[in-house]
């Protein structure tokens, strides 16, 4: 063996040993790789630092601002509002859904970006049903990489095949002819995930994480606010139809402090921040808080014609993209210390509600709006999300304690969503059509999410995965440093002298294990360029159709299962799932050899 070649094996082996260890990080072990191989002579440095110019980085890095801007418009949100509606309580149809959704979805885009799309909608539908998310995450991947099966345009290594056959001057493959092969082995994956779900990660560490945290509920309990709370609807024959919070002036004159006024629009009912100019409409349904415990509710029912509707405990949490919750710690320094909310016109000035007072540790009841607040009394406030953030920069007057679990869900731009959408839908005709270069696509699509304030620039940078991007980039020098020092060559001529005269399951077999293996420690791109032409060559010395040994070199390329770098796409799902080495081993490498088993037996028989 060459000691070139010996020196790169050498640096191969070691890098996989650590990752397998977990010590230091991944990305760290990749690119102190990527600095030895031309400090060793093996690679030059522009050969070493060419990941950094590779489109498909570019893409990675891409998707993650797209994943972003879907996140930020509450799109993710709502798929997976509708995922957790559809699963309901059952993990197992959780899986059933996710998977085929990602599968037939990534079939017609980059199976990179729909996993990145579809992160934040797990993690939001795993911390809904109080799961570990790691338990998600695999089966998320590997849908990913099964949807790169399903059409000719699903991932590279289908048309890098497809052009290896029109070279050749044979046919090449339809738009659905991997449909078949690809449907099949994402019904076994569904099924294997039912059952490899139980390997995965238990317990509920990102619920228990949320638990530190409280939510509106358990605000409604510690500030008594149950007794206190109504929605009132207000009819057409009401006297309060028409006039405006200012002229009705309800604190003053009824005793009630006023939250919110729910109006549908669109559809649906939108909580509204009320203001003195805020006019009273039919069909309106005040949020309202008896500010004295007193107060005769129906007396104040019957007298503005309202009916009361129930107050359910999760009513708060449904319309959290609206309303937010906070605690806010009133400082020693600050202007409110020895006047009332009313002398200080808190509600007027800041937008916000207050609903509830402790001090000392406990629940004030009556009107707080009218108790001369004192150093340390905390507020529990009440309105939107922007302005709740505001109080953060009053660091004289307040000091915001506490914020619920329920800001997690909110949608900073969610009037925005039609945008994202539409941007969306435009990377996937560009890249679904081929006109542009998917990495220029996804490019394009961040720079209308940014034109369309679905992102900024700084939430924009802040959403890329940098350890996930330099350890893609620390692995590609490998593949440049095989090639260089005919570590692939000479696995090929060996592999073509044991199997002469061997009959075509064989090969296939074969044929699958070495596409997988290479597919493990350098891209499938490439895997794909090294193999397509070396299973043609097979079919020729055979004298048999190429269409099953080029189809295995596609299917093989993409069952890249058992290693967090044999694909972006398992390396996405790393950091959420909370992954070791040894998870994707462990779940991989059975599902890989039912791939493997299944081609075996369907390739010769379909595409022969």
């Amino acid at each position: 063996m060459p000691a070139d070649l010996a020196i790169v094996l050498g640096l191969l082996v070691t890098c996989i040993v650590l990752f397998i260890l977990d010590w230091p990080r991944m990305d760290i072990v990749a690119l102190g790789a990527m600095v030895a191989m031309p400090v060793l002579g093996i690679i030059t440095p522009h050969e070493a630092f060419a990941g950094f110019s590779d489109p498909n980085v570019v893409l990675i890095a891409a998707l993650f601002i797209i994943g972003e801007g879907i996140t930020r418009t509450g799109i993710a949100l709502q798929v997976g509002r509708w995922l957790a509606r559809k699963a309901g309580n059952s993990e197992a149809r959780l899986i059933v859904l996710l998977m085929l959704s990602v599968g037939l979805l990534g079939s017609v885009m980059s199976s990179t970006g729909i996993v990145a799309i579809f992160i934040p909608v797990v993690l939001n539908v795993t911390s809904r049903m109080k799961i570990h998310p790691g338990r998600m995450m695999m089966p998320l991947s590997i849908a990913g990489l099964i949807s790169g099966m399903m059409t000719l345009v699903a991932t590279p290594p289908n048309m890098i095949v497809d052009s290896a056959l029109e070279s050749e001057g044979v046919e090449g493959f339809g738009f659905f002819s991997f449909t078949p092969m690809g449907l099949s082995i994402l019904i076994a994956g569904t099924l294997y995930m039912l059952v490899a779900k139980n390997w995965l990660a238990t317990g509920t560490t990102v619920a228990g994480a949320n638990k530190r945290r409280r939510t509106f509920a358990s605000f409604i309990e510690e500030y008594r606010l149950e007794q206190r709370a109504f929605r009132l609807q207000v009819p057409y024959s009401s006297d309060l139809v028409g006039r405006t919070l200012g002229e009705l002036d309800l604190r003053q004159r009824n005793g009630v402090n006023l939250i919110g006024i729910e109006r549908m629009g669109r559809g649906q009912p939108r909580l509204l921040n009320p203001i003195s100019q805020t006019e009273i409409r039919p069909g309106d349904i005040l949020l309202v808080d008896l500010v004295t415990p007193e107060n005769d509710l129906q007396k104040f029912v019957e007298e503005l014609g309202l009916s009361v509707l129930p107050l359910e405990g999760s009513y708060f949490s449904q319309h959290s993209q609206n309303v937010g919750m906070a605690e806010v710690a009133v400082l020693p320094e600050s202007a409110m210390v020895g006047k009332s909310l009313v002398d200080r016109k808190f509600r007027t000035e800041h937008g916000l509600s207050v609903i509830g007072l402790r001090r000392g540790g406990e629940a004030i009841s009556g009107n707080v709006a009218e108790e001369k607040l004192r150093t340390g009394d905390i507020l529990l406030v009440i309105g939107p999300w922007k302005q709740i953030d505001s109080l953060r920069s009053q660091k004289r007057d307040f000091l915001v304690l506490s914020l619920p679990v329920e800001m997690d869900d909110v949608a900073p731009a969610i009037s925005q969503a039609p945008w994202a959408l539409a941007s969306v839908a435009v990377m996937i005709v560009l890249m679904v059509s081929g006109w542009v270069p998917n990495a220029l696509a996804a490019l394009i699509a961040c720079f209308l999410l940014g034109a369309s304030r679905c992102v900024d620039i700084e939430t924009a940078y802040k959403s890329i995965r940098w350890q996930s991007i330099f350890l893609i980039v620390g692995m590609m020098p490998f593949a440049i440093a095989l090639e260089k020092t005919h570590g692939i060559e000479m696995a090929v001529s060996f592999l073509m002298r044991v199997l002469d005269g061997a009959e075509v399951h064989v090969l296939v077999a074969v044929l699958f294990v070495l596409t997988t293996g290479f597919s493990l420690v350098i891209s499938n791109t490439a895997t794909a360029i090294l193999m397509a032409p070396i299973a043609m060559s097979m079919a020729k010395q055979l004298d048999v159709s190429p269409y099953p040994f080029v189809m295995t070199v596609a299917i093989a390329a993409s069952a890249a299962f058992m290693t967090p770098v044999a694909s972006p796409v398992n390396t996405l799902v790393m950091g959420p799932g909370q992954y070791r080495f040894g998870d994707y081993m462990k779940i991989g490498l059975p599902f890989t050899l039912i791939v493997m088993a299944m081609c075996v037996v369907l390739i010769p028989w379909w595409y022969a």
